[in-house]
């Protein structure tokens, strides 16, 4: 008899794992569904982030779907920062470890910060963002031309 208590704790961890990893699954399909919509999309257990054009979506991955989307535009966007353990870093030089996130200053409005798991991850999004959107301004001060 107590063997068989020995083993309960390990049966109770076995189903735990299981089900913890058919959520994970779940929202990870439901993140597949919801960015086909986009050009350029990632998903981790912070947030999902999506680009379509100038416009940023983002929201917290669940089961059934994103939720607390929020949408913004990269126009309105003045500067990208790459904050680590809310600190601002460098995105050439950012640290492996620590809890991150970009954050979006949008002149007068209230900063969009989107929390990432990774900081590499975070600062290739960065640069690609801020590439992006010089590339979008050098081809609207050539149109103007």
């Amino acid at each position: 008899m107590e063997r068989g208590l020995l083993w309960l704790p390990l049966l109770a961890l076995f189903f735990w794992l299981t089900w913890a990893g058919w959520n994970e699954y779940q929202k990870l399909e439901a993140y597949k569904g919801w960015a086909e919509g986009f050009d350029r999309a990632k998903y981790d257990i912070y947030a999902v982030l999506g680009q379509k054009g100038n416009d940023l979506t983002w929201g917290k991955p669940t089961r059934k779907g994103p939720v607390n989307l929020e949408t913004f535009s990269l126009e309105t966007v003045q500067s990208i920062r790459l904050l680590v353990n809310d600190q601002a870093v460098e995105m050439e030089s950012s640290p492996t470890k620590g809890r991150s996130a970009l954050e979006f200053l949008r002149g007068g409005q209230e900063p969009v910060r989107v929390p990432f798991t990774d900081p590499t991850l975070a600062a290739k999004w960065g640069q690609f963002l801020q590439t992006f959107m010089q590339q979008r301004q050098t081809s609207q001060q050539d149109d103007a031309r």
